[in-house]
């Protein structure tokens, strides 16, 4: 058991932070090729940390623990195990907390979650949490673990108004996150709006902005209609005529998050937080770019 890092102490550190996204595949075979993955990032660009993403219950649940716990122990990098408050208890998030914790996992990330497949708006299992704000103040009462929380540039899909959403992000702060990360984004400027009013509402912890560099672009319109964000003009302009050719668009999507990371880089963001979709060549492509 490796006893990894705090992320608060990483970022703490001045040095610009990298680090990558997974979510735990539902096989064997599928977390064996996860885990090469990250052994192919640790080796080409040595990751601050690796996230992995959470689903709610059953073995995706296991699996969380599981691939975050092997990331430590076998790949030496320290890992941010995502928690969500889908279909559980708070009881139950204790659980999983303790074994993450009796694993060596001292990082998560505390997340509400989307409503289950299906639903029409997330609904607050019995005896568990409505909202990410809950579970941090649940995490940070109970546990000895660093705690981060979302945020998002181009303002929450169900929130009433940035304002209101910016006041949830200062919350989070005021009980006991120690980093926020922002949803995806493809114009830098919501970024740095957001990082301009999130200071002056008095939240001073590292914004960490969140890159997918784009492979897909049915993907990734799905994506972002998902999430509330939204794609330029411009690089639409520029995919949707090579939208068929998988080449053409992983090098212009490449091309395009190399100048996004470059640009908040030299402006002063902490670092990069990439969501990989399981993927290391077009993240390991965009450093490469950065370097």
């Amino acid at each position: 058991m490796t006893r990894a890092p705090r992320i608060a102490d990483i970022y703490a550190d001045g040095h610009p932070v990298f680090s990558f996204e997974f979510f735990p595949p539902k096989t064997d075979k599928g977390a064996e090729n996860l885990m090469r993955t990250a052994a192919d990032l640790k080796e080409r660009v040595e990751p601050d940390f690796i996230a992995v993403t959470y689903g709610a219950g059953g073995s995706t649940r296991d699996r969380t623990h599981a691939i975050v716990t092997q990331i430590q122990d076998d790949l030496g990098i320290t890992g941010l195990a995502h928690l969500t408050c889908v279909g559980s208890t708070a009881a139950e998030l204790g659980e999983v907390v303790d074994r993450l914790e009796r694993a060596g996992v001292h990082n998560v990330l505390a997340l509400r979650g989307d409503a289950p497949e299906g639903a029409d708006s997330f609904e607050a299992t019995e005896g568990g949490f409505a909202n990410a704000t809950d579970l941090i103040s649940f995490l940070t009462e109970n546990h000895e673990v660093c705690v981060g929380g979302a945020c998002y540039p181009e303002t929450h899909p169900e929130a009433t108004s940035p304002q209101d959403d910016l006041s949830f992000a200062r919350m989070k702060q005021d009980l006991g996150a120690s980093f926020l990360t922002t949803q995806l984004f493809f114009d830098c400027s919501h970024y740095w709006s957001y990082v301009e009013h999130a200071r002056a509402a008095g939240i001073t912890l590292p914004i960490v902005p969140g890159i997918m560099p784009i492979t897909n672009v049915a993907q990734i319109e799905r994506f972002t209609k998902m999430c509330g964000a939204s794609l330029p003009e411009p690089l639409l302009d520029r995919l949707r005529p090579i939208q068929d050719d998988p080449g053409a668009v992983m090098a212009t999507g490449i091309e395009y998050a190399v100048t996004q990371c470059r640009e908040l880089l030299e402006r002063g963001a902490p670092g990069i937080h990439f969501y990989t979709l399981n993927k290391s060549h077009a993240t390991r492509s965009v450093l490469a770019g950065l370097r």
